[in-house]
């Protein structure tokens, strides 16, 4: 089975393409080898596209246990995302989903009785709780993770839209905005 679904990796994809999709699927630093293995490809396809997606800001080079490492560019994938948001929602959408994570978050306050994340997480290490209890808050703070960051990335969106549906018009001269 294994072998089949390999087959089929390979046969569908070009070797850049996997690369990328490997990349893309990348949640830390992880070495040249390890990504040319995943990707099924030789060495020179691997080194070939990670230099295209070094040159394109997609990656960055950085080394793990003394190997050259790549990682997606934290700042590319945050402009991905402020874009992608901002392309798929009207400023009243955005303005709405950041009322929304406002009362997720404002909601996760009273039933804890905390003002802050980190008060919640002070909490944690100062309680007596049980490994039950502990693994409960634990998804709490996740949770609280994931609102922090959803409200950031609207946030984000907001105050750059404008001038991102100005750029992304038709008919807009970009080149006499940055010159």
């Amino acid at each position: 089975m294994a072998e089949s679904s390999q087959g089929s990796w390979t046969e569908s994809t070009s070797g850049r393409e996997r690369v990328r999709h490997v990349i893309e699927l990348l949640d830390e630093p992880t070495p040249v080898q390890e990504i040319t293995d995943r990707a099924d490809v030789s060495r020179a396809t691997a080194n070939d596209e990670f230099q295209r997606l070094r040159s394109d800001d997609w990656v960055t080079e950085t080394t793990v246990d003394g190997t050259k490492a790549y990682d997606l560019n934290p700042v590319r994938m945050l402009l991905d995302e402020v874009t992608d948001l901002i392309a798929a929602n009207s400023r009243d959408e955005l303005e709405q989903q950041l009322t929304e994570l406002k009362e997720e978050r404002e909601d996760l306050m009273p039933e804890f009785d905390v003002r802050s994340l980190e008060e919640f997480r002070e909490r944690l290490a100062s309680e007596e709780l049980s490994a039950a209890e502990l693994r409960g808050r634990r998804n709490v703070v996740a949770t609280w993770e994931a609102i922090n960051t959803e409200l950031g990335l609207v946030k984000h969106a907001l105050h750059l839209y404008d001038a991102v549906v100005e750029l992304s018009s038709p008919g807009t001269d970009t080149s006499s905005r940055f010159a």
